[in-house]
């Protein structure tokens, strides 16, 4: 804004030097030629009476040396011949050098009046005066330097004088500017740092009426904000609370089971609630939101992760007599995601597939990685209807149906994934169900090669004892 003020403020004053400075230089050519002619003119009156009185050559060359355009060689004389005593003529008296054509000299004659006529080197002044005997003309030169005299430096100031005011409009336009960016620069920078999550933030009401105003609703709207989530804590910290009592039953429930990989399965997973719910009201409680992904410094071993959670889930997909194959986890694969932020991905992509498919129904979970790759794949496969509406399933909150959806699952995939500088897409699996495909961008490279293969003897062999402890 501040550059546009200055461009048309230029253009404006641009556009008014140019239309005063143009017609004031003519009119200075004009006065400089009108001043040269006149000059002129009275050369030329100054011979006039001495034309009057005498005819003789040397007392006109005297009149004409006594002027300053005769003593400069700019005057001549022309008298035309004249009838003597006895009907004798004299000739023609001709004083100075002539420089305009004897036809104009003849028509300045018969016309009897001033005109003036173009000559190599400037201008000649034709003036005609009445003598004895006929019309006597007097001629003066005026040179081209005499007519444009004073003209280029009446230019240069009347340009020196249109540049000061263009420079002058321009600085002036240029500190209104400033006055009027730098509220607006405070208020988009105020904005900035209030999206970057700085909700103490203000400003001052400064500037013309329309920023003060902006600022006032800046100011209400960062309280209004500030309110709003002051709120959602507190609200989020309420319901979590609510959630410790059963889980209090749960715990005493679980420790109540005895001994066996089922029940310890349960301990633990009612441990990890616990864990959750805690770390849910303190961060609702803190006067900052955390951050939405793990820091750039923490990793983890995807193809592990991923073997300890097909470890936990093969049990119930045994259960519910589903096919489940992994490949691609025999070597470490280092992915730029934290632990349980990997652990919480993964559950959520299987639980989905619990949740919306049929007992019965195959599902896959491959990891593609290589030693040159910038990208780690994780496929979660199945074999179930499918999703209608992969874009509605996408935006956080929608799900894709089905009873218990929260439309919460996909959207912490999905930022897993971005916070890495990956995605994630669906489509269509080969298995004839959904197919999730997850990139994880790998910063450093750290990838290993893959391979493929069923869930392993060890996998299977913990999975059943789970099973059977459960049933017993």
């Amino acid at each position: 804004m501040r550059w546009a003020l200055v461009k048309v403020c230029l253009a404006v004053t641009a556009m008014v030097v140019v239309a005063f400075a143009v017609p004031l230089a003519l009119v200075v050519k004009e006065t400089a030629r009108d001043r040269a002619f006149a000059g002129a003119e009275r050369q030329a009156s100054a011979i006039g009476p001495a034309l009057a009185i005498t005819r003789d050559r040397r007392q006109l060359q005297r009149a004409v040396a006594i002027t300053q355009a005769g003593a400069e060689g700019r005057v001549a004389v022309h008298v035309p011949a004249e009838a003597g005593k006895g009907g004798a003529k004299s000739g023609p008296v001709r004083v100075g050098h002539s420089r305009a054509p004897r036809a104009r000299l003849a028509a300045a004659r018969r016309l009897g009046r001033a005109t003036t006529v173009e000559v190599d080197g400037g201008y000649t002044l034709l003036r005609p005066t009445a003598v004895t005997g006929g019309i006597a003309v007097v001629e003066v030169f005026v040179p081209d330097d005499e007519v444009t005299h004073g003209v280029a430096t009446s230019w240069m100031v009347l340009a020196g004088v249109g540049l000061a005011l263009i420079v002058g409009s321009v600085a002036v336009a240029d500190r209104l500017g400033t006055r009027m960016v730098r509220p607006a620069e405070r208020l988009a920078g105020a904005a900035h740092d209030l999206g970057e999550g700085q909700l103490d933030v203000r400003i001052p009401e400064e500037g013309p009426t329309e920023l003060r105003s902006a600022a006032t609703a800046f100011n209400s709207m960062a309280d209004h904000v500030v309110q709003l989530l002051a709120n959602e804590r507190e609200l989020a910290a309420d319901l979590s609370h609510r959630l410790r009592t059963p889980l209090t039953v749960l715990r005493l429930n679980a420790a109540s089971l005895g001994e066996g990989d089922a029940a310890e399965q349960t301990r633990a997973a009612v441990a990890q609630l616990e864990g959750e719910v805690d770390t849910i009201i303190a961060t609702a409680r803190e006067q900052k939101a955390p951050a939405p992904h793990a820091a750039p410094s923490a990793t983890c071993d995807a193809a592990e992760v991923i073997r300890e959670r097909m470890a936990f889930w093969s049990a119930l997909a045994e259960d519910e007599s589903r096919e489940a194959r992994v490949a691609g986890v025999e070597h470490p694969v280092r992915v730029p995601v934290a632990r349980a932020e990997l652990a919480a991905a993964v559950d959520a992509l299987l639980g989905n597939v619990f949740r919306h498919t049929p007992e019965g129904t195959a599902f896959a979970v491959d990891l593609h990685s290589g030693p040159t790759s910038e990208a780690a794949i994780l496929l979660v496969s199945d074999a179930g209807r499918g999703i209608t509406d992969p874009d509605a399933a996408l935006r956080r909150g929608h799900g894709h149906g089905g009873p218990g959806s929260t439309g919460l699952g996909l959207d912490i995939v999905r930022r897993v994934a971005e916070s890495t500088g990956g995605d994630l897409r669906l489509g269509r699996s080969v298995l004839g169900g959904t197919e999730i495909r997850v990139r994880l961008a790998l910063r450093d490279g750290a990838a290993t090669r893959t391979g493929t293969h069923r869930v392993s003897h060890r996998l299977r062999r913990g999975a059943r004892r789970a099973r059977l402890a459960r049933r017993a």
